[in-house]
């Protein structure tokens, strides 16, 4: 999907509690990280998810008794973004200063996929890596079957196709897709039922020309019209970008849209949003998907901010700002490890998945093989990352979530608008919406010959 498909990995991307019990995450005690001269083995809610042993065994491929090698993918090679990178290196840092899993040191192997690699990189990491963790490429869905093949289980930070999306030995902390199902359909209910229910008639989408954003735009049209919206304006746009915006400026003119929907980079949305602007024309509200959270897009959009309606998801996750613990937690740690990275979703996201791989790990001891971690993940009924985000059944993923959260841009960054929260900060009392089209599926053990029985 080059440009604009590398994006939409970002936007699909794309909705806490206290005391363990069950299937909780949370140790009970909370708030461990509070400066970035003040790190602790807490995390949010979670204590000791890092620790110092004595192991002993190599008891799998890519575990020793002194280092566990994990695979984090990413397409930096092609869009240059080291979100994910940057989190391996934060979270890495982190826990081998504090002793590791059990004294094991963690290794984070670099995936590049670079975009079209993904299949290749997913064979080295079958020959080297004991899992994936913390990260997500562009066209995940080409590495499933070597993956499922190898007996791979993989925590994403997030995916991109429906074919890696709920496939087999894939556990996502936060889910940034689900399958058979519009996480964002709340957010989208609220956006022309509730906030701007004059625009619900005139609503225009752009998208990406390629393969990925089709199916997932095609999912969002069902979505928007499920939800009451009337479609009158979906065009597609060059993967590789446009260079000037002004016929679909004129378009969306002309049709009179009054809410747009937009796949692909922000970066393109920002020049769109610079055209229209110049024209004079502003719509009720722009639905940036949530790629766009964070400083750049703001800076890009620039005079366009204040006269646009800027909207986002953040799928129940704690906006940056936020004085949560978990949130002031993950910026010291950022401000000591990685000071000039820039803190995204798919950071948090990335860090959730990271978390979540550490407590499961840990419980398996010296015994660390890729049947006890997955199973272990598979056991959280109600995790939130420490705190980053709203609880996720682990065990029973799907349905997603209805929580949703929303940020609204302004010039000196993203705020949280009115949106009728009912829990706290989220709003979760409008169901999310199932899909009836005929979509790709996720692999599965069964598609190449393999069982549960099959890993080790």
């Amino acid at each position: 999907m080059l440009v604009v498909a590398i994006a939409t990995v970002l936007l699909v991307a794309g909705c806490s509690d206290r005391g363990e019990e069950g299937g909780s995450e949370d140790g009970g005690g909370g708030g461990g990280t509070t400066s970035a001269d003040t790190v602790s083995s807490a995390f949010g809610t979670l204590n000791d998810v890092c620790q110092s042993g004595s192991p002993a065994g190599a008891p799998t491929q890519g575990v020793t008794d002194a280092e566990i090698k994990v695979g984090v993918f990413t397409d930096i090679g092609f869009t240059q973004n080291p979100e994910f990178v940057n989190a391996a290196k934060v979270f890495t840092s982190w826990c081998n200063d504090q002793g590791g899993i059990n004294g094991r040191k963690i290794v984070a192997n670099t995936r590049d996929a670079k975009f079209m690699e993904a299949r290749q990189q997913m064979v080295t990491s079958c020959r080297e890596d004991f899992v994936l963790v913390g990260g997500g490429s562009g066209l995940d869905g080409l590495g499933v079957k070597e993956r499922l093949n190898c007996l791979l289980p993989s925590f994403p930070a997030q995916v991109a196709q429906l074919t890696s999306a709920g496939a087999d030995l894939e556990i996502s902390a936060d889910p940034s897709l689900t399958q058979g199902y519009d996480a964002y359909y709340g957010f989208r209910s609220w956006l022309i039922n509730e906030k701007y229910p004059q625009s619900k008639g005139a609503v225009g989408f752009v998208n990406g020309d390629s393969p990925v954003t089709k199916v997932l735009g095609a999912q969002a049209v069902e979505a928007m019209e499920a939800a009451g919206a009337n479609i009158i304006y979906n065009d597609l746009y060059p993967a590789m970008g446009v260079s000037d915006w002004t016929p679909y400026a004129q378009a969306i003119k002309s049709k009179g849209v009054k809410g747009l929907l937009f796949y692909g980079d922000f970066k393109q949305l920002a020049k769109l949003e610079t055209v229209l602007t110049g024209m004079d024309y502003k719509l009720d509200w722009i639905d940036t998907n949530n790629n766009a959270y964070g400083p750049e897009f703001i800076d890009l959009a620039g005079t366009s901010i204040e006269f646009q309606n800027n909207y986002l998801d953040l799928g129940g996750n704690l906006p940056l700002n936020s004085d949560e613990p978990a949130m002031q937690d993950l910026l010291a740690l950022y401000e000591k490890y990685a000071p000039d990275a820039n803190l995204t979703l798919p950071s948090i996201r990335a860090m959730s998945s990271w978390l979540l791989f550490a407590k499961a790990a840990a419980s398996c001891g010296d015994d660390l093989t890729r049947t006890c971690v997955y199973n272990a993940a598979k056991q959280e009924t109600e995790w939130t990352g420490g705190g980053l985000h709203t609880a996720r059944n682990l065990a029973a993923p799907v349905p997603p979530t209805p929580c949703f959260n929303v940020a609204e841009a302004e010039p000196d960054g993203w705020i949280a608008p009115d949106f009728g929260a009912d829990e706290g900060a989220y709003r979760c009392n409008i169901p999310v919406y199932k899909f009836t089209g005929d979509y790709p599926k996720p692999m599965t053990l069964a598609d190449v010959g393999k069982t549960m029985e099959d890993v080790q």
